[in-house]
């Protein structure tokens, strides 16, 4: 495997971040592994730390967009081929990994997304259920491409598009979702799908609980008009 980083952004994950990369240990011993602490108020970073696994911290919570920003110029610095993004909650399984190595080979894609949806068995609530409707009908609509799951964040990016994806304001501090998607289309980067395991979140409270859907619907569909009146 070409010289690969796993970036985690984590916040507040204590509870979950240390099953996460002892998972990752097991499953991808040879892949390097990046935790982006991003102004947790727990111990997080001392968790992961324990682990003997790279760890940036941020003095203040920039969000997960940011923080996956910061691991993408870490990469960069690095030399780093290829990046894999997961979450700190538990929700991706590593084991999944090889299927989007597997699609990038063979498809040549610059982005493999994770999908949840290319098979039965994941549940959602009602809520979250109708916002990836409504993102899977905007990415289409403005791709011409069939995208199931345009908000697992389980991905695989090249070169080329982290080091896009780490200047300026070419991503966003918050949710990096079906904006980027439209966005990487675009700059003509090819983005493709591959069916990868995904969990409920293991223990705490997920960003998406509670009414904070509803928000995020609202933000992200303001970032995809940003998105689609952007002039570069």
């Amino acid at each position: 495997m070409k010289k690969t980083l796993i970036i985690i952004p984590a916040y507040n994950e204590e509870k979950n971040i240390g099953a996460v990369l002892d998972g990752i240990r097991d499953s991808q011993p040879d892949i390097d592994v990046v935790v982006v602490n991003d102004g947790s108020s727990d111990q997080t970073g001392e968790v992961a730390r324990s682990r003997t696994v790279t760890v940036l911290n941020h003095t203040f919570n920039l969000g997960y967009g940011g923080a996956l920003q910061t691991g993408f110029r870490f990469a960069l610095s690095k030399r780093y081929e290829y990046v894999v993004t997961m979450d700190g909650d538990g929700q991706h399984d590593s084991s999944s990994i090889k299927n989007l190595f597997e699609a990038q080979v063979a498809t040549g894609a610059n982005v493999v997304l994770g999908t949840r949806f290319l098979s039965k068995g994941y549940e959602m609530g009602a809520v979250r259920s109708l916002g990836v409707a409504l993102f899977r009908y905007i990415t289409r609509l403005y791709t011409g491409i069939k995208f199931t799951d345009p908000t697992s964040g389980f991905q695989l990016l090249d070169k080329s598009v982290f080091s896009y994806l780490s200047k300026g304001d070419n991503y966003p501090m918050d949710y990096p979702d079906a904006n980027t998607i439209i966005l990487l289309h675009r700059k003509k980067f090819k983005v493709v799908e591959a069916q990868v395991n995904m969990f409920q979140r293991r223990e705490g409270t997920s960003m998406h609980s509670g009414l904070k859907p509803i928000g995020y619907v609202m933000k992200m569909m303001l970032a995809i008009i940003m998105v689609v009146l952007r002039r570069d």
